[in-house]
C-alpha cells in the first residue's frame, strides 16, 4: 500500500457506504471498474465484508495488523500508527488496483491485531512477526538481516563505543534494537563530539608503557576522543566520561538538549543560522535515540551467535546420547489471564532455528492455569500426530520448565503409548537440566556451549509462544468489546 494513509473522516465515510468513497485522494480516484470490483468482494466473500466491519472497531493506535486466509492462516502482516485507519485502507476501492494488493486481498477472510505502545514498537513486532510466521503476501522483512545496537565494551580499561549489528552476548552493554542505522550512525558522531570516547579497535592496556608513544588518530586532533591510546586519559576519568555517555543514553538527556537548544537559540539570535542549523539537526538526532526498542522485549535472537556444532557435541556427551541432536524441539506455555492457555513449539535443526517447523498451539481441554496438563496436552496432540502420520520424532526434546512439568509430557507419552525421544526440562532461576529417572538435576557453567545451546531453544519457544499470547489477548479484549456493544 501507499504510505500514505486515509484520514478517520475518510475511512467513516467509506465503511458507511459500501466501503467505497467518492473520493480517496491518498490512494487513486475510484473508477467504476474498482467500485465494481469491491462490490463483488463484499457481496461473494462473508470473510472479506466481515473484516471490512471489524476494522471499524480497530483503535487508533499504533500496532500490528494480521490478516487471514478462509483457513486461518495468516497472509499478510503491517504496521500502523493508526490501526483503524491503515487497515481499513486495504477495504478501499483503490485497494484493488494498487500493484502491491491487488491480486490477493480478495484472500482476505479475518483480520487480527496487536496494540503497540509506539510506532517503533510497532515496527520491530512486524518485522519479528514476519520473520517467524513468513506470510505468503509479505515480500520484505523475510530475510536475516537485522536492526543494529550500539554497543560499550565492559571488559576493557578504555571501553569502545560502536554501532553494530552482530552485539556481543557478553562483556558489552547494549542499547537498542534501533530502527534505523543512518540515525544512530548520525547522532553517535554527536555524542563523540560531547563524551569524546574512542570508537577505535585497539586493545588498550593501562599499565603498558607503550602507549606513551603510540600517535593518535585525527579524532584527538579535533577533541572528539580523549587519546587514551596515548595515555592523555586516566582510566578513572575515561571510565567516568562513559559512565556519563550511559547516564544520558538511560534517560538523562534532557540536561545537554537543553544546553543545545540555548546555544540554538543564541546562534539564532545571532543570524549564525548555519550553526543553529546544524544544532537543530543534532538535538533531532539525539532526541532519536529514544525511539529504540528493549532487548528483553524485542529479541532478536539470530544476532546473538552460539557455536551449534560445539553446543550439538556438548550434548551428546552431557546427556550421553549415541548421536549428536541435529533436530531439536522445544515447548513453552503461556497464559492469558488465567482463561487462555497456549504453547509453543519450536524446531531446531543442526543448532540453528528451522521457521518452518514452528507450531503454536491453543490450549482446548484444561481450565484455568495448569502448566503440568497443558504440556501434556500439547505432547500429546504434537506426538500422537507424528506417530500416526509416521513423522521422524527430534532427536532432543525440551521442555520449559522443572521436574514436574517434564514429568508431565513424559506422562503424555506413557498415555499415548508411544516411546518418547531423548528429552530434558530446563529450569530457567537456576538453569537446571532434569533428565527422565534422574532425581538430581545436571548443573553446568554458565559458558557451557550444551546450556548456551539449550538456553537459546527455550528463550525461542518462550519467545514464540508470547506473541501467540499477545495476539490473543488482544482478540479477546477486542471480542469482549464487540459483545459490550452489541448488549446496548
Amino acid at each position: 500500500m501507499s504510505e500514505s494513509e486515509p484520514t478517520d473522516e475518510d475511512q467513516e465515510d467509506v465503511i458507511s457506504d459500501s466501503l467505497v468513497p467518492e473520493m480517496d485522494e491518498h490512494l487513486a480516484q475510484p473508477t467504476p471498474e474498482l467500485k465494481r470490483r469491491i462490490d463483488e468482494l463484499l457481496d461473494c466473500n462473508l470473510g472479506f465484508r466481515r473484516s471490512a466491519e471489524k476494522v471499524r472497531e480497530f483503535p487508533q493506535s499504533p500496532g500490528v495488523y494480521l490478516m487471514k486466509d478462509s483457513s486461518g492462516i495468516v497472509i499478510y502482516i503491517g504496521k500502523a500508527k493508526n490501526l483503524r485507519s491503515r487497515a481499513g485502507s486495504y477495504f478501499l476501492a483503490a485497494a484493488a488496483q494498487e500493484i502491491r494488493t491487488a491480486d490477493w486481498i480478495h484472500e482476505i477472510a479475518d483480520i487480527d491485531f496487536m496494540l503497540c505502545s509506539s510506532e517503533v514498537d510497532a515496527l520491530l513486532t512486524e518485522s519479528r512477526l514476519i520473520k517467524d510466521i513468513q506470510p505468503k503476501h509479505n515480500k520484505d522483512l523475510k530475510d536475516d538481516k537485522t536492526f543494529p545496537y550500539l554497543m560499550i565494551t565492559t571488559h576493557e580499561d578504555f571501553p569502545r563505543v560502536e554501532v553494530t549489528r552482530t552485539p556481543k552476548a557478553k562483556g558489552a552493554k547494549l542499547y537498542g534494537p534501533f530502527t534505523s542505522a543512518g540515525q544512530l550512525r548520525g547522532a553517535m558522531q554527536v555524542m563523540q563530539r560531547v563524551f569524546q570516547f574512542r570508537t577505535c579497535s585497539l586493545d588498550i592496556d593501562e599499565n603498558d608503557p607503550r602507549w606513551a608513544w603510540f600517535r593518535p588518530c585525527l579524532l584527538a586532533s579535533i577533541k572528539q576522543c580523549t587519546a587514551p591510546c596515548n595515555q592523555r586519559i586516566s582510566k578513572a576519568d575515561y571510565k567516568r566520561d562513559i559512565r556519563r555517555l550511559q547516564t544520558f543514553l538511560e534517560g538523562g538527556s534532557e540536561k545537554l538538549l537543553g544546553q543545545m537548544r540555548q546555544e540554538m537559540q543564541e546562534a539564532s539570535s545571532k543570524l549564525d543560522f548555519e550553526k543553529a542549523a546544524r544544532l537543530r539537526d543534532e538535538i533531532q538526532l539525539l532526541a532519536n535515540l529514544g525511539d529504540r526498542g528493549e532487548i528483553d522485549t524485542h529479541a532478536q535472537p539470530e544476532v546473538f551467535y552460539i557455536d551449534p556444532k560445539k553446543g550439538m557435541r556438548a550434548l551428546r556427551k552431557v546427556l550421553g546420547m549415541a548421536k549428536e541432536p541435529r533436530v531439536i524441539e522445544g515447548v513453552d506455555i503461556a497464559h492469558l489471564g488465567g482463561t487462555d492457555t497456549v504453547a509453543s513449539l519450536v524446531q531446531f535443526l543442526d543448532g540453528l532455528p528451522f521457521k518452518p517447523g514452528y507450531r503454536r498451539y491453543k490450549i482446548q481441554n484444561v481450565k484455568g492455569i495448569d502448566d503440568f496438563r497443558s504440556i501434556h496436552e500439547v505432547i500429546s496432540r504434537r506426538f500422537r500426530r507424528m506417530s500416526d502420520e509416521q513423522d521422524a520424532f527430534p532427536d532432543l526434546l525440551m521442555i520449559d520448565g522443572g521436574k514436574g512439568q517434564l514429568n508431565a509430557a513424559l506422562a503424555a507419552f506413557r498415555d499415548q503409548d508411544i516411546e518418547p525421544p531423548t528429552m530434558v526440562s530446563l529450569a530457567k532461576r537456576e538453569e537446571e537440566i532434569y533428565q527422565p529417572g534422574e532425581s538430581e538435576p545436571i548443573r553446568l557453567g554458565r559458558e557451557s556451549f550444551a546450556l548456551r545451546l539449550l538456553q537459546y531453544v527455550r528463550d525461542e519457544a518462550h519467545r514464540f509462544a508470547q506473541h501467540y499470547h499477545h495476539i490473543l489477548r488482544q482478540k479477546s479484549t477486542f471480542d469482549n468489546e464487540l459483545k459490550g456493544k452489541n448488549r446496548k
